[in-house]
């Protein structure tokens, strides 16, 4: 069975043929099994902020042959898993599933290297059942100056105000609940697109998102998410 899922994602779309998405450098099928059910121990590279962030509890757990992710009570941030990566252009493709309709699962493209945005946020993808938003954070609300004056509840000057305008698109969508789907996330340029199950949902454009270096992808998971079959390709 889970071959022939993953043989649904190579092929839900002609936009995932290699010659269109570049050089696949990074694959996980969770095919495995941890040591211990205490901490998170996603393995294959992957991290996650759960030490920091929710006092060291468990908020990953591989099972069934895949990863889910899901928020623990005493978080105080959403839930982060990481895995590097480097690529200018470059696509994720990956399967996942919402449990809930309150359920959503981020894309977040960093460079930690970067210190003009705060902890290294450049653009992000995310996902809801109702909805796809994308979103340029360091041209927005991550650039450095912007997130300082906002979380000290400052008033923005203009040129701040101007900067926040236009960094964001939302697109319908139609996510089933409970059900395995297919994303694939392309950034090209100054533009990103999201495809759902073989169906373009929509493609933004902004400054921040051709960031030369795209070094870092993080899961953003601010409820629960089950992710499998992820994918990273690099296009230059």
């Amino acid at each position: 069975m889970k071959r022939l899922l993953l043989l649904s994602l190579l092929t839900f779309t002609p936009a995932l043929h290699a010659d269109d998405l570049g050089e696949l450098i990074f694959q996980d099928d969770f095919e495995r099994t941890e040591s211990q059910e205490q901490k998170d121990e996603p393995g294959n590279g992957w991290g996650t902020n759960s030490k920091t962030r929710a006092k060291g509890n468990k908020q990953v757990d591989l099972r069934d042959g895949a990863m889910f992710i899901y928020i623990h009570a005493e978080a105080d941030h959403g839930v982060s898993v990481t895995q590097p990566m480097q690529f200018t252009d470059g696509a994720v493709g990956l399967r996942f599933m919402l449990e809930h309709p309150q359920d959503s699962l981020g894309l977040n493209f960093a460079d930690l290297e970067f210190k003009e945005v705060h902890a290294g946020h450049l653009f992000a993808a995310t996902v809801t059942p109702k909805s796809v938003k994308l979103q340029d954070l360091k041209t927005g609300n991550m650039r450095l100056d912007i997130r300082e004056a906002r979380t000290a509840k400052k008033p923005l000057t203009a040129e701040q105000e101007a900067a926040m305008k236009g960094k964001d698109k939302t697109f319908p969508a139609s996510v089933e609940v409970g059900k395995w789907h297919d994303l694939l996330v392309k950034v090209e340029g100054e533009e990103i697109s999201a495809t759902i199950d073989g169906k373009l949902v929509g493609s933004f454009k902004s400054p921040g998102i051709a960031h030369p270096t795209k070094r870092l992808l993080r899961l953003a998971v601010n409820r629960n998410a089950v992710v499998d079959d992820v994918k990273i390709w690099r296009k230059k």
